[in-house]
């Protein structure tokens, strides 16, 4: 596959699409193939965890046959955000401007991606929201969404973030963005990764814009969400939102 002639989004500069991938031997393939149909341009970095069903073997296979795809190895699984931390830092070190995140089970639309990357024309960060208005949720219980809307009211509330959808996968950053989050210094690895940097932004003065999504419950594999990921989002973000109200109220900041 070739890129085409003229790049639509030539004037963001190189992009990059990231996909951290444990045991996504079924989706792996289909994915690339979507995000590469849906903007021609880009280039997508596989970020496996040493997944033990082969999805970094069929990733090499399909990354020998584009040089539009790339294949990050990693030792194993560490989590979700020290998955996307490894890819946005093989990503500046090799010249894109425009790093995005994205899931390897389909709940995000690569069709949607041109929205995304039309928005970062006029932002520092896109976060594709579920939450405002056109941005649905397609089967998932409705405890799920209970989950996931009051993870990130609760989110935007104890931290005091103007967002939505704050705990969200789906997001377009510009490379100095990222540089100027303190990558450094992200620990949490898990659900609240998303939170964590939607947060570092707000507060660093960039601009966070919101554009509407599907997002798609997965099809085949299992999902990674699991009860102590909730839980580290929980007790993360509620000592966050203690700190932040004790330097409001004492003038002091971090």
């Amino acid at each position: 596959m070739t890129a085409p002639e003229e790049s639509t989004f030539a004037d963001l500069g190189p992009v990059l699409v990231i996909i951290p991938t444990y045991n996504e031997v079924e989706n792996v393939e289909r994915i690339v193939s979507r995000v590469r149909a849906a903007v021609p341009e880009v280039h997508v970095l596989v970020a496996d965890d040493n997944s033990p069903d082969g999805t970094g073997d069929l990733a090499d296979k399909i990354a020998a046959e584009d040089d539009h795809v790339h294949v990050l190895h990693r030792k194993g699984k560490e989590g979700l955000g020290a998955a996307y931390l490894a890819g946005f830092r093989w990503g500046i070190d090799n010249g894109y401007d425009v790093l995005v995140e994205m899931d390897a089970d389909g709940s995000h639309q690569p069709e949607e991606l041109p929205r995304l990357l039309t928005a970062l024309r006029g932002a520092d960060l896109v976060l594709g929201s579920r939450w405002v208005p056109g941005g649905k949720i397609v089967n998932w219980p409705k405890s799920r969404v209970l989950l996931s809307r009051g993870g990130s009211t609760y989110s935007r509330l104890m931290l005091d973030v103007p967002l939505r959808d704050v705990t969200g996968g789906y997001r377009a950053f510009r490379k100095e963005t990222l540089l100027g989050l303190g990558m450094d210094q992200v620990a949490s690895a898990g659900y609240c990764f998303q939170v964590d940097l939607a947060w570092r932004a707000v507060k660093a003065g960039f601009k966070v814009t919101e554009v509407p999504i599907t997002f798609i419950e997965r099809e085949l594999g299992a999902s990674k969400m699991s009860r102590n990921i909730v839980l580290e989002a929980l007790l993360r973000v509620t000592a966050w939102g203690i700190e932040t109200r004790f330097q409001q109220l004492t003038g002091k900041k971090k």
